[in-house]
């Protein structure tokens, strides 16, 4: 910190200007692109608001108001955290409480987005700029999938679009794909290249998940794994590449099954904790558990996905080494 610090003072002192968009390397820029997760995560919250309404866009209405009076809000009511601080997380008119994921996905954006520059190679402003609206795509998806149990198709099927274009136009996002790797013989990865490292990686991530629910609706005789999520990681593939995909099903994978223990362990406290204060004695442990085995099992798997996809997308090459079976 304290070496950031003096970075950023002898930029000061040399004379750089303040309106003036530092090199990208530069301690300065870091702070100018968090800034702007920390906007872009305000942004955010309205996509989280209304991509799962029908009867809402990001466009429409125009101006940010209450969910509760629905009075449109003026510009002090709409600084990222600030606002919600100095408001006491209470809306200035109708005095509804506002929820602290408000604050919270702005700081994530903030949060990504230095993330993003921290691990991107210096001039590459255009892996930096596609990490970092994925990255803000995913806590998108995150957020609706924690709040609805669904994945709004203009984060999944967006992705699917977005990612050929943007692997086209930004090839060194897939540097070092093995797809990518074999077309290009030695040379540097080229468009063509990269275009075919992301539709393997949309082809395999989804194809896998495809597969996956497909085999479990067969043993089952219920769904077992949401299109949504299908469709998110072929749109993560798309990013990631191949190799990047068996990391992100492996992460996400591991902190789901975590979560999913918790969950059925906070389950069965609370049937427990009823029982007692209920005095019902002909219902014992082995109830708690098989009723914390039914309902303790039903989490979104599509925030453990984007969490995979997101670190992968970070920095894959320093978790690969960190992953079991040699991969």
């Amino acid at each position: 910190m304290t070496t950031f610090l003096a970075a950023i003072a002898t930029e000061a002192l040399a004379g750089e200007s303040i309106f003036a968009i530092p090199p990208m390397e530069s301690p300065l820029f870091g702070i100018f692109w968090a800034m702007m997760g920390l906007f872009v995560g305000s942004f955010l919250n309205v996509c989280i608001h209304r991509f799962p309404e029908d009867d809402l866009s990001v466009f429409s209405p125009a101006r940010s108001h209450c969910p509760k009076c629905e009075r449109q809000l003026t510009w002090s009511e709409n600084i990222p955290v600030l606002s919600w601080a100095f408001q006491r997380a209470k809306c200035r008119g109708c005095k509804a409480p506002i929820h602290w994921r408000y604050p919270l996905v702005e700081l994530l954006g903030c949060a990504v987005f230095y993330a993003s520059w921290r691990m991107t190679t210096p001039g590459a402003y255009g892996v930096l700029i596609v990490s970092s609206v994925v990255l803000a795509g995913l806590i998108v998806a995150t957020f609706v999938d924690f709040d609805r149990y669904e994945i709004p198709d203009q984060v999944s099927i967006g992705g699917m679009w977005a990612a050929p274009v943007a692997s086209w136009l930004v090839p060194a996002l897939h540097a070092s794909g093995p797809v990518a790797l074999a077309m290009s013989a030695g040379k540097p990865v080229d468009s063509v290249a990269a275009l075919v490292e992301c539709l393997a990686g949309m082809a395999l991530g989804g194809g896998f998940l495809y597969a996956v629910g497909w085999i479990g609706s067969k043993i089952y005789s219920v769904d077992a794994m949401g299109f949504g999520d299908v469709k998110l990681m072929a749109a993560g593939g798309g990013f990631i590449g191949v190799k990047g995909v068996a990391a992100a099903l492996i992460i996400a994978v591991v902190v789901a099954s975590i979560f999913g223990i918790l969950n059925m362990v906070r389950f069965y406290h609370v049937v427990r904790t009823r029982q007692r204060a209920r005095k019902m004695p002909h219902r014992g442990v082995m109830d708690a558990i098989r009723t914390a085995r039914i309902f303790g099992r039903y989490l979104p798997f599509g925030p453990y996905l984007a969490l995979g996809i997101g670190i992968v997308l970070l920095d894959w090459k320093d978790v690969l080494t960190l992953l079991p079976f040699g991969l």
